[in-house]
């Protein structure tokens, strides 16, 4: 089963997590599947989500839509999120 992995800083998670969660339709209509949201030990402003998907090519196209480059100005996003497409190793 493939993987997207986007990490990324906000200025403030209790304001970030409202718009994530408001988005979610549009990320289950582009193919995600949310798995786990998580927050760095050591800086909780970073943030590391999860998503499962059955089309990669579909993810690729969702993380490049201006849409999202939007919500996450809104939300606070303050660096460019590392995103990552994955693959089962097995």
């Amino acid at each position: 089963m493939p993987f997207v992995l986007v990490r990324h800083k906000v200025q403030d998670f209790a304001r970030w997590k409202p718009f994530f969660d408001a988005d979610g339709p549009v990320r289950q209509q582009a193919g995600l599947n949310d798995k786990l949201v998580l927050r760095s030990a050591d800086d909780p402003q970073e943030v590391i989500v999860l998503f499962e998907t059955d089309d990669l090519e579909g993810a690729r196209r969702f993380a490049q839509a201006p849409q999202l480059a939007e919500v996450m100005e809104k939300a606070g996003v303050i660096d460019r999120p590392d995103i990552y497409f994955l693959d089962s190793a097995e």
